[in-house]
């Protein structure tokens, strides 16, 4: 399979998005992607003796671009839904993730609910998006966050949803330059996040699980976690999670 021509050519090819700093961007100085998913691929490889080739990809090319084969495995973020599990296999997750709303610090929503029937800004093609569609909100999308994120600083959308991370990220630079924002505190939605790569790869799947329990138990994904989002960080958050399978997992699937 890929894996096998991959490792023969000592390298396995991992998609990761374009620019969803600190999870994968360009480093500003070298160009060179860097971030924690950047750095899972890196380590995931070097557990399988090969180098990571990194493929900067849109967040709405995760699923076709492992699908189409393109790249052999796809570390971007990519929550659990039951869609793209028709299309694409899961690892086991290594970390739940939550799709946060943030808005002006003026306004007065306090709940999701506060927000159905609202304009919400995302990017397109993620659980970002999805989650507005289930919250009964109208979506406004983009390709990119920074684009999302001008439309609600000029009042195109009331709000706008991504991951924590993103969220907190523009949270913290809306303090200085444009309107303040504020993220509420219910997520919009919760989900597992695993490494994708195409179906019916059965000694793919268990090798990139094999290697996720490893990095997890050697401590190496916490490690990781702590230099790009953890308490030193403007992210501040902490790592409960363990690679577990799915099914151990409390969690209700998006469609």
């Amino acid at each position: 399979g890929k894996l096998d021509a991959d490792v023969a050519n000592k390298t396995v090819r991992c998609a990761a998005d374009a620019d969803v700093p600190p999870l994968a961007a360009p480093d500003l100085e070298t160009r060179e992607m860097v971030g924690f998913d950047v750095d899972i691929c890196k380590a995931g490889a070097r557990e399988l003796g090969v180098a990571a080739e990194i493929k900067p990809i849109s967040v709405e090319a995760r699923v076709s671009e492992v699908k189409l084969g393109r790249v052999a495995i796809t570390v971007a973020n990519l929550a659990y839904t039951l869609s793209r599990a028709e299309q694409i296999q899961y690892s086991d997750p290594y970390y739940m993730a939550k799709e946060m709303l943030m808005r002006s610090a003026e306004d007065q929503g306090k709940s999701k609910g506060d927000y159905q029937g609202q304009r919400l800004a995302s990017s397109k093609g993620s659980t970002s998006e999805l989650s507005i569609k289930l919250n009964k909100s109208e979506p406004l999308t983009f390709q990119d966050t920074g684009s999302a994120y001008l439309a609600l600083q000029q009042g195109k959308a009331r709000g706008m949803v991504a991951n924590t991370m993103t969220i907190t990220k523009l949270v913290n630079e809306s303090k200085t330059a444009g309107t303040p924002l504020k993220m509420i505190e219910e997520p919009m939605a919760f989900q597992p996040i695993g490494v994708g790569m195409k179906k019916d790869e059965p000694a793919l799947l268990a090798k990139v699980n094999e290697t996720l329990v490893a990095m997890d138990q050697a401590g190496e994904i916490n490690a990781l976690w702590d230099k790009w989002l953890g308490p030193n960080t403007e992210f501040k958050m902490t790592r409960t999670d363990k690679v577990v399978p799915l099914t151990q997992l409390k969690f209700t699937p998006l469609p």
